[in-house]
Protein backbone atom coordinates (compact mmCIF):
# COMPACT_ATOMS: atom_id res chain seq x y z
CA UNK A 1 0.00 0.00 0.00
CA UNK A 2 1.27 3.45 -0.92
CA UNK A 3 3.21 2.80 -4.13
CA UNK A 4 3.09 5.50 -6.81
CA UNK A 5 2.48 4.45 -10.41
CA UNK A 6 3.62 6.67 -13.27
CA UNK A 7 0.91 6.84 -15.96
CA UNK A 8 1.09 8.21 -19.51
CA UNK A 9 -0.82 11.50 -19.60
CA UNK A 10 -2.38 10.81 -23.00
CA UNK A 11 -3.03 7.08 -23.11
CA UNK A 12 -3.40 6.57 -19.36
CA UNK A 13 -1.28 3.46 -19.75
CA UNK A 14 0.95 2.51 -16.81
CA UNK A 15 4.64 3.21 -17.38
CA UNK A 16 6.43 2.10 -14.21
CA UNK A 17 6.34 2.09 -10.45
CA UNK A 18 8.29 4.97 -8.92
CA UNK A 19 11.12 4.17 -6.53
CA UNK A 20 10.01 3.96 -2.92
CA UNK A 21 11.07 6.80 -0.64
CA UNK A 22 10.31 4.75 2.48
CA UNK A 23 8.98 1.33 3.40
CA UNK A 24 7.53 -0.21 6.55
CA UNK A 25 7.77 -4.00 6.51
CA UNK A 26 7.70 -6.98 8.85
CA UNK A 27 8.14 -10.76 8.78
CA UNK A 28 4.99 -12.38 7.41
CA UNK A 29 2.72 -13.79 10.13
CA UNK A 30 3.26 -17.53 10.41
CA UNK A 31 6.31 -17.52 8.14
CA UNK A 32 9.22 -15.32 9.21
CA UNK A 33 11.14 -16.37 6.11
CA UNK A 34 8.96 -14.04 4.05
CA UNK A 35 8.54 -10.27 4.33
CA UNK A 36 5.18 -8.53 4.36
CA UNK A 37 5.14 -4.98 3.02
CA UNK A 38 2.94 -2.75 5.19
CA UNK A 39 3.15 0.81 3.83
CA UNK A 40 5.35 2.54 1.27
CA UNK A 41 6.22 6.19 0.57
CA UNK A 42 5.04 7.44 3.95
CA UNK A 43 6.22 11.02 4.53
CA UNK A 44 4.95 11.57 8.08
CA UNK A 45 4.05 9.14 10.85
CA UNK A 46 1.39 10.23 13.34
CA UNK A 47 2.28 8.33 16.53
CA UNK A 48 -1.05 8.47 18.33
CA UNK A 49 -1.50 8.06 22.08
CA UNK A 50 -4.15 9.36 24.44
CA UNK A 51 -3.79 11.42 27.59
CA UNK A 52 -4.79 8.59 29.92
CA UNK A 53 -3.57 5.14 30.96
CA UNK A 54 -2.57 4.34 27.36
CA UNK A 55 0.37 6.79 27.49
CA UNK A 56 3.43 4.55 27.54
CA UNK A 57 6.99 5.85 27.11
CA UNK A 58 8.40 2.45 26.07
CA UNK A 59 5.81 2.06 23.31
CA UNK A 60 6.41 5.59 22.03
CA UNK A 61 10.18 5.02 21.93
CA UNK A 62 9.62 1.83 19.93
CA UNK A 63 7.49 3.70 17.39
CA UNK A 64 10.06 6.49 17.17
CA UNK A 65 12.81 3.96 16.42
CA UNK A 66 10.69 2.48 13.62
CA UNK A 67 10.08 5.93 12.12
CA UNK A 68 13.69 7.06 12.34
CA UNK A 69 14.96 3.80 10.84
CA UNK A 70 12.96 4.18 7.62
CA UNK A 71 13.52 7.95 7.40
CA UNK A 72 9.93 9.03 8.11
CA UNK A 73 9.20 12.22 10.04
CA UNK A 74 7.44 11.39 13.33
CA UNK A 75 4.82 13.52 15.08
CA UNK A 76 3.49 12.43 18.48
CA UNK A 77 -0.26 13.11 18.58
CA UNK A 78 -1.76 13.36 22.07
CA UNK A 79 -5.50 12.74 21.86
CA UNK A 80 -8.39 13.18 24.29
CA UNK A 81 -6.98 16.37 25.80
CA UNK A 82 -10.56 17.40 26.57
CA UNK A 83 -10.80 14.49 29.03
CA UNK A 84 -7.44 14.94 30.77
CA UNK A 85 -6.97 16.80 34.05
CA UNK A 86 -3.34 17.75 33.39
CA UNK A 87 -2.46 17.77 29.69
CA UNK A 88 0.82 19.55 30.38
CA UNK A 89 2.27 16.48 32.09
CA UNK A 90 1.71 14.36 28.98
CA UNK A 91 3.11 17.05 26.67
CA UNK A 92 6.25 17.38 28.80
CA UNK A 93 6.76 13.60 28.91
CA UNK A 94 6.36 13.30 25.14
CA UNK A 95 8.74 16.16 24.35
CA UNK A 96 11.35 14.62 26.64
CA UNK A 97 11.57 11.56 24.37
CA UNK A 98 13.77 13.33 21.82
CA UNK A 99 15.08 16.85 21.29
CA UNK A 100 12.97 18.86 18.83
CA UNK A 101 10.32 16.12 18.66
CA UNK A 102 7.04 17.50 17.36
CA UNK A 103 4.13 16.98 19.75
CA UNK A 104 0.53 17.85 18.83
CA UNK A 105 -2.10 17.80 21.61
CA UNK A 106 -5.55 17.52 20.02
CA UNK A 107 -9.22 16.94 20.58
CA UNK A 108 -10.04 14.53 17.79
CA UNK A 109 -13.63 15.74 17.51
CA UNK A 110 -12.69 19.43 17.18
CA UNK A 111 -11.70 20.36 13.62
CA UNK A 112 -10.01 23.53 14.82
CA UNK A 113 -7.78 21.50 17.12
CA UNK A 114 -6.55 19.46 14.15
CA UNK A 115 -5.24 22.36 12.06
CA UNK A 116 -1.63 21.42 12.77
CA UNK A 117 -2.20 17.84 11.63
CA UNK A 118 -4.19 18.86 8.55
CA UNK A 119 -1.30 21.11 7.46
CA UNK A 120 0.89 18.00 7.21
CA UNK A 121 -1.60 16.27 4.91
CA UNK A 122 -1.17 18.57 1.91
CA UNK A 123 -0.84 17.70 -1.81
CA UNK A 124 1.44 14.74 -2.48
CA UNK A 125 1.87 13.93 1.21
CA UNK A 126 1.23 10.46 2.63
CA UNK A 127 0.63 10.23 6.36
CA UNK A 128 0.34 6.98 8.33
CA UNK A 129 -1.28 6.44 11.73
CA UNK A 130 0.32 4.27 14.40
CA UNK A 131 -1.03 3.65 17.89
CA UNK A 132 -2.73 1.12 20.11
CA UNK A 133 -6.46 0.45 20.09
CA UNK A 134 -8.74 2.98 21.73
CA UNK A 135 -6.51 6.04 21.34
CA UNK A 136 -8.78 7.71 18.80
CA UNK A 137 -7.17 6.95 15.43
CA UNK A 138 -10.52 6.35 13.71
CA UNK A 139 -11.87 9.58 15.17
CA UNK A 140 -8.84 11.42 13.78
CA UNK A 141 -9.39 9.89 10.34
CA UNK A 142 -13.07 10.90 10.38
CA UNK A 143 -12.27 14.46 11.41
CA UNK A 144 -9.45 14.91 8.89
CA UNK A 145 -11.71 13.52 6.14
CA UNK A 146 -14.68 15.60 7.24
CA UNK A 147 -16.76 12.44 7.55
CA UNK A 148 -18.03 10.03 10.20
CA UNK A 149 -18.17 6.99 7.93
CA UNK A 150 -15.53 5.05 9.89
CA UNK A 151 -16.80 3.24 12.97
CA UNK A 152 -15.42 4.20 16.36
CA UNK A 153 -15.68 2.34 19.65
CA UNK A 154 -15.55 3.35 23.28
CA UNK A 155 -12.73 2.35 25.60
CA UNK A 156 -13.01 0.54 28.92
CA UNK A 157 -13.06 2.99 31.81
CA UNK A 158 -11.03 0.67 34.05
CA UNK A 159 -7.84 0.68 31.98
CA UNK A 160 -8.49 3.06 29.08
CA UNK A 161 -8.07 0.25 26.52
CA UNK A 162 -10.23 -0.24 23.47
CA UNK A 163 -10.96 -2.82 20.82
CA UNK A 164 -9.42 -2.75 17.34
CA UNK A 165 -11.70 -0.74 15.07
CA UNK A 166 -9.52 -0.89 11.95
CA UNK A 167 -9.18 -4.52 10.83
CA UNK A 168 -8.24 -4.02 7.16
CA UNK A 169 -5.81 -1.76 5.35
CA UNK A 170 -7.34 1.55 4.37
CA UNK A 171 -5.97 4.52 2.42
CA UNK A 172 -8.05 7.69 2.53
CA UNK A 173 -7.89 10.57 0.06
CA UNK A 174 -8.11 13.93 1.81
CA UNK A 175 -9.59 17.12 0.41
CA UNK A 176 -6.26 18.89 0.83
CA UNK A 177 -4.64 16.52 -1.65
CA UNK A 178 -2.90 14.20 0.80
CA UNK A 179 -3.37 10.55 1.67
CA UNK A 180 -3.99 9.01 5.08
CA UNK A 181 -2.94 5.39 5.69
CA UNK A 182 -4.56 3.38 8.48
CA UNK A 183 -3.49 -0.24 8.65
CA UNK A 184 -3.63 -2.72 11.55
CA UNK A 185 -0.29 -4.16 10.42
CA UNK A 186 1.50 -1.05 11.68
CA UNK A 187 0.68 -1.97 15.28
CA UNK A 188 2.56 -5.26 15.04
CA UNK A 189 5.85 -4.02 13.59
CA UNK A 190 8.94 -5.45 15.31
CA UNK A 191 12.45 -4.09 15.27
CA UNK A 192 14.62 -5.62 12.56
CA UNK A 193 17.86 -4.06 11.32
CA UNK A 194 17.01 -0.86 13.18
CA UNK A 195 20.51 0.17 14.28
CA UNK A 196 20.14 3.66 12.84
CA UNK A 197 16.77 4.24 14.47
CA UNK A 198 18.04 3.07 17.86
CA UNK A 199 21.09 5.32 17.58
CA UNK A 200 18.91 8.35 16.86
CA UNK A 201 16.31 7.79 19.58
CA UNK A 202 18.87 6.73 22.21
CA UNK A 203 21.71 8.96 21.03
CA UNK A 204 22.61 9.89 24.62
CA UNK A 205 23.25 6.27 25.59
CA UNK A 206 25.08 5.48 22.35
CA UNK A 207 27.38 8.46 22.98
CA UNK A 208 28.13 7.11 26.47
CA UNK A 209 29.04 3.67 25.11
CA UNK A 210 31.72 5.30 22.97
CA UNK A 211 33.38 6.62 26.12
CA UNK A 212 33.74 3.17 27.72
CA UNK A 213 37.27 1.78 28.01
CA UNK A 214 36.36 -1.40 26.14
CA UNK A 215 34.63 -1.36 22.76
CA UNK A 216 32.77 -4.56 23.66
CA UNK A 217 31.71 -3.30 27.09
CA UNK A 218 28.52 -4.92 28.34
CA UNK A 219 27.97 -2.11 30.89
CA UNK A 220 27.63 -4.66 33.66
CA UNK A 221 30.91 -4.98 35.58
CA UNK A 222 33.73 -3.69 33.38
CA UNK A 223 36.01 -0.95 34.75
CA UNK A 224 35.79 2.59 33.38
CA UNK A 225 32.29 2.03 31.99
CA UNK A 226 30.78 5.40 31.05
CA UNK A 227 27.23 4.02 31.17
CA UNK A 228 27.56 2.76 34.74
CA UNK A 229 29.21 6.03 35.71
CA UNK A 230 26.19 7.92 34.35
CA UNK A 231 23.89 5.68 36.39
CA UNK A 232 25.88 6.41 39.54
CA UNK A 233 25.86 10.18 39.11
CA UNK A 234 22.18 10.26 38.13
CA UNK A 235 22.61 11.59 34.57
CA UNK A 236 21.12 8.40 33.09
CA UNK A 237 17.72 7.04 34.09
CA UNK A 238 17.97 3.28 34.83
CA UNK A 239 14.52 2.78 33.27
CA UNK A 240 15.66 4.38 30.00
CA UNK A 241 18.75 2.18 29.94
CA UNK A 242 16.53 -0.84 30.47
CA UNK A 243 14.30 0.14 27.56
CA UNK A 244 17.36 0.60 25.31
CA UNK A 245 18.66 -2.83 26.28
CA UNK A 246 15.29 -4.45 25.57
CA UNK A 247 14.88 -2.84 22.14
CA UNK A 248 18.51 -3.55 21.24
CA UNK A 249 18.04 -7.22 22.13
CA UNK A 250 14.88 -7.39 20.03
CA UNK A 251 16.69 -5.75 17.13
CA UNK A 252 19.62 -8.17 17.41
CA UNK A 253 17.23 -11.11 17.35
CA UNK A 254 15.25 -9.72 14.43
CA UNK A 255 18.39 -8.85 12.49
CA UNK A 256 19.71 -12.38 12.97
CA UNK A 257 16.43 -13.80 11.66
CA UNK A 258 16.54 -11.44 8.66
CA UNK A 259 20.13 -12.47 7.90
CA UNK A 260 19.22 -16.14 8.05
CA UNK A 261 16.26 -15.47 5.74
CA UNK A 262 18.52 -13.83 3.16
CA UNK A 263 21.01 -16.69 3.39
CA UNK A 264 18.29 -19.27 2.77
CA UNK A 265 17.00 -17.25 -0.19
CA UNK A 266 20.48 -16.97 -1.68
CA UNK A 267 21.18 -20.69 -1.38
CA UNK A 268 17.75 -21.88 -2.52
CA UNK A 269 18.03 -23.83 -5.81
CA UNK A 270 16.61 -22.02 -8.82
CA UNK A 271 13.61 -23.30 -10.68
CA UNK A 272 14.27 -25.68 -13.56
CA UNK A 273 13.54 -24.29 -16.97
Amino acid sequence: MGDWLLIDGETHSPIRLLDRASLFKRPAPGDERRLQLIAANVDTLFIVTSCNQDFNVARLERYLVLAREVGVHPVVVLTKIDLADDVGTFIEAARALQPDLEVEPVNGRDAGSLAGLAARCGPGQTVALLGSSGVGKSTLVNSLRGSDSIATQAVREADGKGRHTTTVREMHRLEGGGWLVDTPGMRELRLTEATTGLAEVFDDIVAMTLECRYTNCTHEAEPDCAVRAALRDGTLDPARLGRWRKLSAEDNEGTGTAGARRTRAATRPGKRK
